[in-house]
């Protein structure tokens, strides 16, 4: 299995918590595959891929009370009798799992479980504090208790696992304005369905002050080659997380990430047209984390491979159209 990068050890140092190779420690793993982000104070949204051809040989041990949820989606079914769970301390009565089945547990209710079979889990690491901050946007209180589930057909989670699965460990979503972006869904989604609230609809607010625009295009302007959070920006601009998000697209008509994304593949194509950079050293220059990162997005954005129109520009400005 990869080693996780230094991006994502840095941010899982950087705050506690039940995710990454901390939680592969609880199950009797060395190692895990994990992206995180920073989403409310010090606290992280992670996603974390734990897997075993063996199972575990003990019970977990004990995770540290915190304020937040453990989602989990099975990628592999478990068979009945071969996954054990205690919830504060009582047994849970766990039926077979098909794949792709969905758990929830606080982790302020000490859940201890035990996998005598191969497993591929991934499992969501979401701080209620941001959860509340979701609801409060929406004009919601925050909620005081989530329903625990087992093996819930959750076919909104499903698809997102699914999405999400072969970006767990890349260096391009660690941190990144996809991987925010990705967390809010999710968080409202899971207050939806698991905190029994309404639909979270759109509130009825416009978007983006002049000011504000400015100032979060500045931002990401100034961090092509960088890391840039939502919560930066909107933090700069005076609003909550899911609030800006909204007036952003609302604004400029597309998400951040998406804006971001547009402005590195500008740099890329001015680079590409004017200099005889490799593309791998484009890539890196424009803030991508490698060249096969980059030659996805810019596939997707241009429809076409950076070599490809690299060299029909060049035979245009030498020869004209």
């Amino acid at each position: 299995m990869d080693q996780q990068t230094d991006a994502s050890r840095h941010l899982a140092r950087s705050a506690a918590g039940a995710f990454g190779d901390s939680l592969a420690a609880h199950f009797h793993l060395k190692e895990s595959k994990q992206v995180s982000t920073a989403w409310t104070g010090d606290r992280l949204f992670a996603i974390t891929r734990l897997q075993s051809d063996t199972g575990i040989p003990d019970r977990t041990t004990r995770v540290p009370s915190e304020a937040a949820l453990h989602i989990s989606v099975s990628i592999l079914p478990v068979p009945l009798r071969a996954y054990e769970l205690w919830i504060d301390g009582k047994a849970i009565d766990v039926p077979f799992i098909p794949s792709l089945r969905t758990s929830v547990m606080d982790l302020q209710s000490d859940p201890v479980c035990w996998v005598g079979t191969g497993f591929d889990y991934v499992h969501y690491h979401v701080p209620k504090a941001g959860l509340d901050e979701i609801a409060r946007d929406h004009g919601v209180e925050p909620v005081s208790s989530y329903k625990f589930a087992i093996c819930e057909h959750d076919i909104v989670l499903a698809q997102l696992t699914q999405y999400v699965f072969p970006l767990i460990g890349s260096r391009d979503w660690t941190g990144s304005l996809a991987l925010d972006q990705f967390s809010l869904i999710l968080g409202a989604h899971v207050l939806r369905t698991y905190a029994g609230l309404p639909p979270l609809g759109v509130t009825k607010r416009g978007g983006l002050a002049p000011w504000q625009g400015k100032r979060a295009a500045e931002m990401m302007r100034e961090n092509l080659n960088e890391k840039i959070h939502l919560s930066d920006m909107a933090g700069e601009c005076g609003l909550s997380v899911s609030h800006f998000t909204r007036a952003f697209r609302k604004s400029f008509g597309m998400s951040p990430h998406r804006w971001l994304l547009e402005r590195r593949i500008d740099r890329a194509k001015a680079l590409l047209a004017t200099s005889g950079l490799p593309i791998a050293d484009i890539a890196l220059q424009s803030g991508f984390c490698d060249q096969a990162a980059f030659t996805r997005a810019f596939g997707r954005i241009v429809g076409d491979s950076p070599g490809r129109w690299r060299r029909v520009v060049t035979s245009r400005a030498r020869y004209g159209p």
